[in-house]
């Protein structure tokens, strides 16, 4: 017991260790896009790394629908698992801790510590429910804004996200260009297209036909669970590349040689998406997969301007983006398109089409060719001395 304790330890060493989740809370409204203003409002974020004396090394790490702030380290020496990102954060890492302060905030409408349908609505001291107003990826930016003042960051050196994470990295570079220096895009969008409109909808049709969501006003009975870990398979399986299961699964039988046409889980994957679903279950709020859900199907990084080209005018950052060939969720040409827009916008833009079997996944488990691509992008800005 000792000796695997002494091992957890020193694995913890070459990573950022122990960390804590810390907490925000504001009583001043704020005005969410729908002219709803929401009071009081929590940001639940994590930090690592130390931030220097002019306040110019700061990192903002900006996560996916499934994410929360914990991207990296432990809370406890014998957690399981590190935070989500943890390959990429740390001493020598592609966001390396002892050079940047990294920064990542859970985003309002979660359900990991920010405010959001579960937290309790001032105005009845029960949960908001589906009486929460609605939230969109300008709002969750808008708070996160918020956070930076208050840590007295007022020009981040980084912003990084994949997936809903780039999303919210589009937003900051186009409606806050003296905000940041240097924006990583990975496997994402400018707006969804129909298909992956559709797939959300799937997932929040599982959970509202679910009798035990209740219209949202579960919260002190038994949640909708099967209804979300539907939601969560749908979700997930878009995650994945045909590749990537076929390697895995293939035509496996879990439990049986031969078929039997049993109403349960026989197929390897099958059992790995039970897996998945259950396992969400415990960790997330269903009102909060429909509500991120929806704020990803509505954004639109063009919105308020003429064009996507006309937004990133406004932009001053440097761009690297980066999509993956296995990729059906958020394919190539999504990011093809971002690059043809900056680059007609005038604007700084690498680009770096990655032949991956990993899906859209890719950008949370390659680690090993994401480390130097991101490392080489923030250090060769940084040389160049692009303006803030």
């Amino acid at each position: 017991m000792l000796a695997a304790l002494e091992r957890e330890l020193a694995a913890l060493n070459t990573d950022v260790g122990i960390v804590q989740t810390q907490y925000a809370t504001w009583d001043e409204p704020l005005r969410l896009k729908s002219g709803v203003e929401l009071a009081p409002v929590t940001l639940a974020y994590e930090t690592y790394g130390t931030l220097n004396s002019q306040r110019d090394n700061a990192v903002l790490v900006m996560h996916a629908l499934s994410g929360d702030a914990h991207a990296a380290g432990r809370h406890q020496p014998h957690d399981r698992k590190p935070g989500w990102w943890d390959t990429l954060i740390g001493p020598g890492r592609a966001l390396d801790t002892t050079r940047y302060f990294v920064i990542c905030v859970n985003v309002i409408g979660g359900c990991r510590g920010s405010t959001g349908p579960s937290s309790i609505n001032p105005a009845t001291d029960q949960p908001y429910g589906a009486r929460f107003p609605v939230v969109t990826i300008p709002d969750m930016v808008a708070a996160q804004m918020r956070l930076l003042d208050r840590l007295g960051i007022e020009t981040l050196q980084a912003a990084i996200g994949g997936s809903m994470g780039g999303m919210q990295v589009l937003e900051l570079a186009i409606n806050y260009p003296d905000r940041v220096r240097q924006a990583v895009l990975l496997a994402t969008a400018a707006k969804h297209s129909a298909q992956q409109i559709a797939f959300n909808h799937i997932g929040r049709q599982a959970i509202m036909h679910d009798p035990l969501w209740r219209d949202g006003d579960y919260y002190g009975h038994q949640p909708p669970a099967a209804g979300l870990a539907t939601a969560r398979m749908v979700g997930h399986m878009t995650y994945l590349s045909e590749e990537r299961l076929q390697w895995r699964f293939g035509r496996k039988l879990q439990s049986a040689e031969e078929l039997s046409y049993a109403h349960q889980s026989e197929f390897a994957v099958e059992s790995y998406l039970d897996y998945q679903g259950n396992s969400f279950v415990d960790r997330f709020d269903p009102n909060s997969y429909l509500y991120i859900t929806k704020a990803l199907d509505y954004f639109d990084a063009s919105d308020g301007f003429a064009s996507l080209v006309a937004a990133f005018e406004q932009a001053q950052a440097r761009f690297l983006v980066a999509s993956f060939s296995s990729d059906w969720l958020y394919p190539p040409q999504n990011s093809e398109d971002i690059v043809a827009a900056l680059r007609v916008a005038g604007r700084d833009v690498d680009y770096v089409a990655m032949n991956s079997p990993l899906g859209h996944d890719a950008f949370l488990l390659d680690h090993e060719r994401l480390t130097p691509l991101i490392s080489e992008f923030l250090d060769t800005t940084e040389e160049s001395g692009t303006p803030s």
